[in-house]
């Protein structure tokens, strides 16, 4: 089976599309105007070191200073052996004008700067290499002992005897080959070799790496066997990407095309029409059937339906059948979507138990070809399945999307007849209080043409027991829920 990747870049934004059995798996967005800071590293300038608050500010070449303090320092950490002993003074480590190389932690807030620290981490794919450290740690999320030892010892193998440096091993790093894990080391030292080098020679100020854009995180962490080829369809990006490739990852460059065709590159693969989909409520199926998918902010629902479909020998096949085809849609759409967190499956109820195995099992199959880390649960007391899916980055929707500011999040709206009756007993309560010549009724046009329409002799009715003359006007910038009373 083959993958292709599509990435699509603009100045403002790039998109990338993992292709598999000629649909879309996968969609993955970064815009520019959001990619922070953190992970870069700088050849900074110390402006000033403040002993009274045993921190300092560092030039990085930012609007304002960005800000270390002493316990972010390497060098003011004791040495092993004695845990104990108290932090290196500031002042002993920096003076005014010190060239240092920093990595920031923390993004500058309103009017504070950004946060740094001497202690460099650069990200690998399986490893996160940690330069000024000697230990191999692993991450906590892989939590059988013997699997961490084997881990350990795979890494501390691939390591010189005179090589330097300590490596954290990510959950990633579970079912890597040593081919895997050596190609990483060797990406990952040589990013380092060449942030050194830089630092030596470049002036102050000097951003002396910048984490991966999405583009080259594609090349280093999407990239296999499977994948047939990676078309890109900006030129600049391409040579870019070539570059990348032939320094890091030159077995990705016989994979790497340029796009050139008339079409946009995501229209020809119908992209875009997935992106409209995986933004809806509900995925058709195939066979008739369809999913109903809502995303709440403790966890997502998919409820599966048959809808039109009829098939097999009676209504248990036609169910069975339908649940087979919609765990499939489902793990397709839980990396479409991006959704993470807890999510329940609504699997249509079935009384045969051969039957809950098989579609739980082919749930279990189709799952398999996420990369982020995930459990599926057996069915409930209820018919549920419960699936965990880590949270790696924020869904399609919230990306894409914000609230609706007409029913803020619930979904619906109040009716027009619902808002009439709100306005008649608003009326009532201003005319009690209040002695205006006339009241005037701002409302959206569906609202104003209730009052006009089926509405009118309510209106007429109220206006004479008031005593008062009642005008609509119609305010187009108006939602449906919104209106206003004018006193004249």
């Amino acid at each position: 089976m083959s993958e292709n990747l599509l990435i699509n870049i603009t100045p403002q934004e790039t998109r990338v599309a993992l292709i598999f059995q000629g649909a879309v798996q996968e969609l993955h967005i970064e815009r520019t105007l959001s990619r922070g800071l953190v992970g870069n590293i700088y050849l900074g300038k110390v402006v000033r070191v403040l002993p009274g608050m045993q921190s300092a500010f560092i030039d990085i070449g930012l609007e304002r200073a960005a800000f270390l303090h002493v316990a972010d320092i390497w060098d003011a950490r004791p040495q092993e052996g004695s845990s104990n002993a108290p932090l290196t003074p500031i002042e002993k480590l920096l003076f005014d004008g010190q060239a240092i190389i920093v990595q920031v932690i923390k993004d500058p807030i309103g009017t504070k700067g950004a946060r740094l620290s001497t202690q460099i981490s650069i990200a690998g794919r399986m490893l996160v290499f940690l330069p000024q450290d000697t230990h191999i740690g692993i991450s906590q999320k892989i939590e059988n002992e013997a699997e961490r030892e084997t881990l350990r010892s795979k890494v501390q193998s691939l390591q010189q005897a005179d090589e330097k440096g300590g490596f954290i091993v990510r959950t990633m790093a579970e079912d890597a080959s040593d081919e895997d894990l050596k190609a990483d080391v060797n990406y990952l030292r040589r990013t380092w070799s060449t942030i050194t080098q830089l630092g030596k020679t470049k002036p102050p100020t000097t951003l002396l790496y910048q984490d991966l854009n999405l583009a080259q995180r594609v090349l280093r962490d999407f990239v296999n066997e499977e994948t047939e080829n990676i078309q890109v369809d900006s030129r600049e990006n391409y040579l870019m990407l070539q570059e990348f490739g032939r320094h890091y990852m030159p077995s990705v460059l016989p994979k790497l095309q340029h796009y050139t065709g008339e079409r946009p590159l995501f229209d020809l693969y119908g992209v875009e029409e997935e992106i409209e989909r995986a933004l809806g409520r509900r995925v058709d199926l195939k066979s008739g059937g369809y999913l109903i998918v809502d995303q709440t902010e403790a966890m997502t629902t998919i409820d599966v339906n048959t809808g039109s479909f009829v098939a097999g020998r009676n209504f248990d096949d036609t169910i069975f059948k339908t649940n087979l085809e919609a765990a499939h849609a489902i793990a397709r759409q839980l990396r479409l979507r991006n959704l993470g967190g807890i999510i329940i499956l609504d699997i249509i109820d079935m009384e045969n138990e051969e039957h809950k195995a098989a579609v739980l099992s082919e749930l279990n199959k189709a799952l398999s070809r996420d990369r982020t880390k995930l459990s599926v649960s057996g069915f409930s007391a209820l018919g549920l399945v419960e699936v965990t899916r880590k949270r790696t980055r924020e869904s399609l929707a919230h990306v894409l999307c914000e609230t609706c500011p007409a029913c803020n999040g619930k979904g619906q709206v109040k009716t027009a007849r619902t808002i009439c009756y709100e306005i008649l007993r608003e009326l009532l309560r201003e005319a009690k209080q209040f002695n205006p010549r006339e009241f005037r009724i701002m409302a959206s046009q569906v609202v104003v043409d209730m009052f006009l329409e089926e509405e009118s002799q309510h209106l007429a009715m109220l206006g004479d027991f008031i005593g008062k003359p009642i005008s609509l006007q119609v305010e187009n910038v108006f939602h449906q829920e919104q209106y206003d009373i004018i006193l004249m």
